[in-house]
C-alpha cells in the first residue's frame, strides 16, 4: 500500500448519485482474492458496450481521464452490498481519492484499510468540482485539507487511526504487525493463569 501525504492532480467527475458497489465492479468479476487486474473492470457495464468494446461516451473511457487520480463522484458513492473489490479495482484502475458529498459507510471503511482516500466536502465546493472536470487540486492528508483551484481549501474529516495507517503505508494489520515486538513483551510480562 502506497503512503498518502500530499498530493496534487486533476480531477475526472462522475457527476451520478447513488453510484453502487456493483456498478463499481459488477459481481461477476468477484471470482478473484486478488486485487491485481481488478481495474480493467471497474464500471464495466457503463465502459464498454456488449461486445466489450470502450463506450467513447464515458467519462473514464475519454482522452482526458488518463492519469487522473481523483474521481469526484455524486452523492451516496459506494452504496449497497459490502465488496472489499470495490476499492480494489478503484485503485487498480489508478485512482487515489473520491470525493463526494456523502460515501457510504461500508465501501469509506473498506477504502480507508486498503490505501483509498475518501473525502466528504461541503455542497458549495462539490459542486464547483463538479462544474470544473479536470481542474488540478491538491490533497493533503496531515492537514485534512483540499485545495480547489482557485486556491481556497476546504477541510474534511478522517479518523485518526486511519488517517495515521494511510499516511504510513500501512493497514491495520500492518499497524500492529509493527508493534510485534511490543506485543510480545506485554505477553511475556504476563503472568497467565490456565
Amino acid at each position: 500500500m502506497d503512503a498518502i501525504t500530499s498530493f496534487a492532480s486533476r480531477t475526472v467527475v462522475l457527476p451520478r448519485d447513488n453510484i453502487d458497489t456493483d456498478q463499481i465492479i459488477p459481481a461477476r468479476f468477484l471470482t478473484t482474492t486478488g486485487r491485481e487486474g481488478l481495474g480493467q473492470h471497474a464500471f464495466a457495464d457503463w465502459r464498454f458496450d456488449r461486445d466489450g468494446c470502450p463506450r467513447a461516451d464515458f467519462v473514464l473511457n475519454e482522452p482526458a481521464a488518463a492519469g487522473c487520480d481523483i474521481l469526484v463522484a455524486g452523492h451516496n458513492f459506494g452504496c449497497g452490498s459490502s465488496r472489499e473489490h470495490a476499492p480494489w479495482a478503484l485503485l487498480d484502475f489508478g485512482l487515489r481519492a473520491i470525493i463526494s458529498t456523502g460515501i457510504a459507510d461500508i465501501f469509506r471503511g473498506n477504502a480507508l484499510r486498503n490505501g483509498l482516500l475518501p473525502i466528504v466536502v461541503d455542497t458549495d465546493s462539490h459542486r464547483e468540482l463538479l462544474a470544473a472536470p479536470g481542474a488540478e487540486i491538491t490533497i493533503d492528508l496531515d492537514a485534512c485539507l483540499v485545495t480547489l483551484p482557485g486556491g481556497r481549501g476546504v477541510t474534511f474529516e478522517i479518523d485518526a487511526f486511519a488517517r495515521y495507517c494511510l499516511t504510513q503505508g500501512i493497514d491495520p494489520l500492518g499497524f500492529l504487525l509493527d508493534r510485534m515486538a511490543d506485543i510480545t513483551r506485554y505477553e511475556e510480562a504476563r503472568q497467565w493463569k490456565h
